[in-house]
């Protein structure tokens, strides 16, 4: 938990955020920070003010997504002044991979230094006024997940995405995350299922290559929400490996129109991260 300085600190920070997303997976390489940017995007294209705060201090993959990498983090007064893909300061990013001298950089740090690191990017980043914070989470349920949830428990964060693909063996680990969720008693957004399908770049078809439906079936047996289906797209491959905003590369692509289903359901929820 935090000290009472700390705590001051992520109260000033926090008070001026609107709402807060977690973003998990159960493992990884299922594309949660895939899922975390282009929600990212699509918010910021709504005329949101968003901030993305990148958690994942083995494998910050973050700032290469969003074409950021190689920037240098400033210090103000208030803090760390985070790093901006657009001039006019709509679409903040905050990671480790900001502080590597190297994006081969190895960060072999234990559970206590990795815990201090991520209260700092939680109290010490000067955000300013955000509409939405989504917090890129590493996979698993570790300490890095036990500290900003204690950290954010006291500032009623909106809750968490869950994200998975269609194979058994990767939704067997989303309901270890789920229960993480319900015994830290973080509220559950929804559960987005990533890779379900390949669409092809030429004619559009979807073709089940992973199979489908195992994150709906899931989330229908757990009873949260399902948040909605992104296939498997080339064209969105591509442009994270190239820093590109595919929202704007692609504005007709039925993998753009997913993403926008996913964030409309998450901007129409009662009790979720609405207006």
């Amino acid at each position: 938990m935090a000290d009472g300085k700390s705590e001051q600190s992520l109260e000033k920070v926090l008070k001026n955020i609107k709402h807060i997303i977690l973003v998990l997976s159960g493992k990884g390489g299922v594309g949660k920070s895939t899922v975390t940017t282009q929600i990212a995007w699509t918010l910021y294209n709504k005329g949101k003010k968003v901030g993305i705060l990148d958690v994942d201090l083995c494998g910050p993959s973050i700032p290469r997504m969003m074409n950021v990498e190689g920037q240098d983090v400033h210090q103000c007064s208030a803090g760390w002044v985070p790093v901006y893909t657009d001039k006019d300061q709509r679409l903040a990013i905050m990671s480790i991979g900001f502080l590597l001298d190297s994006r081969d950089d190895a960060v072999v740090w234990r559970g206590p230094k990795k815990n201090a690191m991520i209260k700092q990017f939680l109290s010490d980043v000067c955000w300013g006024d955000l509409d939405y914070l989504i917090i890129d989470t590493p996979p698993g349920t570790s300490d890095e997940h036990i500290t900003v949830v204690e950290n954010l428990r006291n500032y009623n964060p909106d809750g968490a995405i869950l994200v998975t693909t269609p194979q058994g063996v990767a939704v067997s680990d989303v309901r270890r995350e789920l229960s993480f969720c319900q015994k830290t008693k973080i509220p559950i957004l929804g559960v987005v299922e990533n890779m379900s399908g390949f669409a092809c770049p030429h004619c559009g078809e979807c073709s089940n290559v992973f199979s489908k439906g195992g994150g709906e079936a899931l989330a229908g047996s757990c009873r949260v929400p399902f948040l909605g289906s992104i296939p498997l797209d080339p064209s969105l491959a591509q442009s994270l490996e190239d820093g590109q905003a595919f929202t704007d590369l692609f504005p007709n692509s039925p993998t753009l129109d997913a993403v926008n289903k996913i964030t409309s359901k998450l901007l129409e929820m009662k009790n979720g991260v609405t207006d």
